[in-house]
C-alpha cells in the first residue's frame, strides 16, 4: 500500500472526526437549550404554585366569612369526581365489550354466508 492509500484513509478519518465534532456541538447546543427550557418551566411552575396558594388563601377567607365548611365541600367534590371517573371507566369497558361482540358476530355471519374457506 502506497502513500496514496494512507492519505485516503487519513482523509476519511479526518472527515469522520469532523462529523463527530459537528454532532457533538449540535448535541451541546441542544443540552443548553433543554436546560434553559427546564429552568423556564420550573420558574413558571413555581409562580403558578404561589398564585394558587394565594387564591386558596382568599377562597378560605371568603368561605370562612360566609360560614362555608371548605373541607366538606372539597370532600364532596372529590367523591363526585371519583364517581364520575368510575362511571367513565365502566362505560369504556362496556363499549369495548360490545365492539368486540359485534366484530365476532359479523365474522361468524360472514363465515356462514360464504361457507367455510376451503384449503387447496
Amino acid at each position: 500500500m502506497g502513500l496514496g492509500g494512507t492519505a485516503k484513509k487519513l482523509q476519511k478519518v479526518t472527515e469522520m472526526a469532523e462529523d463527530v465534532y459537528t454532532r457533538l456541538n449540535d448535541l451541546r447546543d441542544q443540552v443548553v437549550q433543554m436546560r434553559e427550557t427546564t429552568q423556564e418551566t420550573s420558574d413558571r411552575v413555581d409562580r403558578l404554585e404561589r398564585e394558587a396558594a394565594e387564591m386558596r388563601a382568599l377562597l378560605d377567607a371568603l368561605a370562612e366569612k360566609e360560614g362555608i365548611d371548605v373541607e366538606s365541600v372539597t370532600a364532596e367534590a372529590h367523591i363526585a369526581e371519583a364517581e364520575q371517573t368510575d362511571e367513565e371507566a365502566v362505560s369504556e369497558t362496556d363499549e369495548g365489550e360490545s365492539t368486540s361482540e359485534t366484530a365476532e358476530s359479523e365474522s361468524a355471519s360472514e363465515t356462514t354466508e360464504s361457507g367455510p374457506a376451503s384449503s387447496k
